[in-house]
């Protein structure tokens, strides 16, 4: 229970020319010491690299002490802070390896365990920080997803497409900060509707930073954000519990996607 101490360390190593990896749950290593992580490390725009294990519901049933629904906005609030949420295990490796490179703060937000491997050989030589993966090309909606909502995404549009003859692109936003905005931008032009689909809040997130980029610009495309309402839970349950209490599912994500009439 010393992740304030934790930090500080990080950031005297980093003085010292290290690039230190700090390792912890979101909710202790986010929150208890955001005013270490404020202070020693993004005041000073150091290069540390801030792992936080547990996004989302991830550890569901340990209650609301332990969920981690703010972590993205928090974040991404910080000046100076990149903040990576890798999609699947590969991911993961090259997130890691690109952030051991960064010169500046940064947040990675994972899951738990035991998430799928999302992506194929085709893809994996395309991450880069700042640069979203464009896993399937569509037609007129988008499935922009980040962290472990990633196979979600790929599952509904597979469903889409099958059940339902809708092609949507399929997007892995990895990094929600620095976005990319070129790509939002390119999907503003050619899509409908972008639906933004990630285990966290509605408010702030990664819904919230493509809304940022989207009301910039001229566009008719609307941006509908899948995620956590804005409330706490107050029920104990499993990951898979509060993803089909919020509609964080595949089956729920191709309803919000019917139910929007975009294939009109």
């Amino acid at each position: 229970m010393a992740e304030a101490n934790m930090l500080g360390t990080a950031a005297g190593l980093a003085r010292e020319g290290m690039r230190p990896f700090v390792y912890s749950f979101i909710p202790f290593v986010i929150f208890r010491a955001l005013e270490q992580i404020r202070i020693d490390i993004c005041y000073h725009d150091l290069p540390v690299t801030i792992v936080g294990l547990g996004a989302g519901y991830s550890y569901g049933d340990m209650g609301a002490t332990h969920h981690a629904i703010e972590d993205i906005a928090v974040s991404r609030s910080l000046p100076g802070m990149c903040v990576i949420c890798p999609g699947d295990p590969w991911e993961v490796r090259r997130a890691v390896s690109a952030l051991s490179a960064h010169n500046g703060p940064a947040y990675m937000r994972l899951a738990k365990r035991g998430e799928p491997v999302v992506h194929g050989p085709e893809t994996r030589d395309d991450f880069q920080i700042g640069r979203a993966i464009v896993l399937q090309g569509g037609g007129e909606i988008a499935l922009v997803a980040t962290s472990n909502m990633l196979s979600t995404a790929v599952d509904a549009a597979r469903i889409l497409e099958s059940a339902h003859g809708i092609r949507p692109t399929v997007v892995s936003m990895h990094t929600v900060k620095p976005l990319d905005e070129l790509c939002i931008k390119r999907l503003s032009e050619t899509c409908r509707a972008i639906f933004t689909i990630e285990e966290h809040s509605v408010l702030g997130g990664l819904g919230g930073a493509v809304s940022e980029v989207v009301a910039s610009i001229p566009t008719r495309c609307a941006v509908h954000r899948i995620g956590v309402p804005d409330r706490f839970a107050h029920v104990s349950g499993s990951q898979a519990f509060y993803r089909e209490q919020c509609g964080l599912t595949p089956d729920s994500v191709v309803r919000r996607v019917l139910e929007s009439k975009v294939d009109e």
